[in-house]
């Protein structure tokens, strides 16, 4: 019966006895002032949201730029040998863009993970895959040290004492027309097995690949077919 009487229910406000109504109106004016003000006033708060909101989650939905950039010849790099170099993460922003990078030629006896046009030249990361501190090259004892708390990798990287939880990252790198050029850094578990690039302290063993995915910023790699050109004066090789 109720919901009978509901249905039966005039639309017009006179007869349903709402103050100050008139004959033949729907809505009341102070209902209809009340809507109007709400609207207005989502659509003031939208004006100064919106646009804060899309600064702030822009960046991550844009991929970081990165360049493919001359480290060098293949002769200028050793199998057993780490050589350092100055390379540039951030392109355009100077010093505070810069890192290094330790290059070696790769060793079929020991790189053993998959060889491909990625992977002629190693390049790994100074930076600890623990918190990022930079490593150091202990030639002696042919091992990454880590200075500020105590992470140890080996010759290729791999974490052998300490918190770090997974191996050094690593660098794209390609040889083209007598140079060698390095790319994007991504990640890579024990087995050296290839991952997009993640944050210290980000395991890539076991469910830690599944844990930790990759961020929507993170550099893709990069187009070879408009690789920089040879410096000023140099020919290629």
């Amino acid at each position: 019966m109720a919901d009978k009487h509901k249905k039966n229910l005039s639309k017009y406000t006179v007869d349903l006895n709402m103050p100050g109504a008139f004959e033949g109106e729907t809505v009341t004016r102070r209902r209809f002032m009340n809507v109007t003000a709400q609207g207005l006033g989502g659509i003031a708060a939208a004006a100064f949201t919106l646009p804060a909101l899309g600064f702030a989650l822009g960046p991550v939905f844009s991929r970081e730029p990165f360049e493919w950039q001359i480290i060098g010849r293949p002769d200028d790099f050793q199998p057993l040998v780490y050589s350092l170099r100055v390379i540039a993460l951030v392109a355009n922003v100077g010093e505070a863009g810069k890192s290094t990078a330790y290059i070696r030629k790769r060793d079929p006896a020991i790189d053993v993970e998959p060889e491909d046009e990625y992977n002629q030249i190693i390049a790994l990361t100074s930076r600890c895959s623990h918190l990022g501190c930079p490593v150091e090259w202990v030639e002696s004892a042919s091992i990454f040290a880590c200075p500020c708390h105590g992470g140890v990798y080996n010759f290729r990287g791999i974490r052998i004492d300490g918190p770090p939880v997974r191996p050094l990252n690593r660098f794209y790198t390609l040889i083209r027309n007598g140079y060698v050029y390095l790319g994007p850094m991504y990640s890579v578990n024990v087995e050296i097995k290839r991952f997009s690039n993640r944050d210290p302290g980000q395991p890539l063993d076991g469910i830690g690949q599944y844990l930790y995915p990759s961020r929507f910023s993170t550099a893709t790699l990069p187009p070879t077919t408009n690789l920089p050109l040879p410096p000023a004066g140099i020919p290629a090789g």
